[in-house]
């Protein structure tokens, strides 16, 4: 009998030293950033859920200025937008980042960085969907506990394995074993350039069907008051965050390929254009220029520029970069028509000719 009651504690012993050793190696590591630090070194992202690393990188106070947007928006580069805007920039876009996630993300932001200098808001589909309000997170989970402002709540949250596992990736982070991933959220997630194979792409783009879009004949028209009915509740936090930054902000609608676009005179393009209104009437509001980059151009039709429906090559991320420039040095649609600028301060339009 004795045996045994000195197997039990033993085993109660060496349970509660494994608990407290992990316990304080998890502390010691911070791997999400979110506990007070112990050790000197700067946070860096060690794990690929970004809806878990992002809040670190904004409460680093590294950076005065971020893009927001999903994943076809992450291949803006913080060092291009810096010599366009100015500040220290952060991208952090999310994979499949939904209208809530971003908008919880900006909160954080807004409520962290006093200095804050430029929001870059790259606008999809996602903040016209007229169920953000009630589908607000995915399957990757999106961690509240970690967007509140203490981090007390978070430690019942953080002895688990996948913690453990990533406090190991920045042990070997720290010890140079490891590689140190986007400092800033920046990562070009996209396959080589060399790699690329048009005759894959354009079966991601078209399928089996044609490789053109026809136009709808005669186009869809909504009458006002079935304009009235539609809802787009996630823009009442695009709203939100306007109104809070307290800095510049710009609505940036990027581009999709044209077969992921809706239909030319569908009743899903009138329902996007009518979102685009009202995102307009926001940017107006709050003097934020609004540029859309998701229309028919040669951007999107030209399927050589896209690795699929939603992700374009990193040369475009590069022309869309000093596209934006040059939207904003002349407040216009461009004229070879990669963009289109909201330019109708009177019926809150955007525009579809260049001046």
């Amino acid at each position: 009998m004795r045996g045994w009651r000195h197997f039990v504690w033993a085993a109660i012993c060496g349970f509660a030293g494994s608990i407290v050793l992990l316990s304080v190696f998890i502390l010691l590591m911070n791997p999400y950033g979110n506990l007070p630090r112990i050790l000197s070194s700067d946070h860096v992202i060690s794990d690929i859920n970004q809806r878990f690393q992002y809040p670190a990188l904004i409460r680093s106070k590294r950076y005065d200025s971020i893009v927001i947007g999903a994943s076809d928006s992450r291949l803006l580069h913080p060092r291009a937008l810096e010599r366009v805007f100015g500040g220290r920039f952060a991208n952090l876009a999310m994979n499949a980042g939904l209208a809530y996630e971003q908008y919880r993300l900006s909160a954080l932001f807004i409520r962290e960085v006093k200095d804050r200098r430029t929001l870059v808001v790259g606008i999809d589909h996602v903040w016209c969907d007229e169920r953000a309000d009630k589908e607000r997170i995915t399957f990757r989970g999106l961690p509240e506990w970690m967007y509140d402002d203490d981090w007390r709540n978070d430690l019942r949250f953080m002895l688990n394995a996948k913690t453990v596992e990533i406090s190991g990736r920045r042990l070997g982070q720290a010890l140079g074993f490891k590689e140190t991933r986007f400092l800033d959220g920046y990562e070009v997630f996209t396959p080589p350039e060399s790699a690329y194979d048009p005759v894959k792409v354009r079966a991601k783009l078209w399928g089996k069907g044609a490789n053109s879009v026809e136009p709808v004949v005669p186009a869809y028209a909504a009458s006002a008051e079935e304009r009235a009915r539609w809802q787009y509740p996630a823009l009442a936090w695009l709203d939100e965050i306007a109104t809070k930054f307290a800095g510049r902000v710009v609505f940036i609608y990027v581009p999709a390929h044209i077969a992921a676009q809706p239909t030319p005179g569908s009743a899903t393009a009138a329902r996007r254009e009518e979102c685009k209104t009202r995102i307009g009437a926001i940017a107006r509001r709050h003097e934020a220029p609004f540029i859309d980059f998701n229309i028919p151009s040669e951007i999107t039709a030209n399927d050589a520029n896209w690795w699929d429906r939603l992700h374009f090559r990193l040369p475009i991320a590069e022309r869309v970069v000093d596209d934006i420039e040059r939207a904003l040095a002349t407040g216009k649609d461009d004229p070879k028509g990669d963009w289109r600028y909201l330019d109708d301060p009177h019926t809150g339009a955007v525009s579809s000719t260049a001046k």
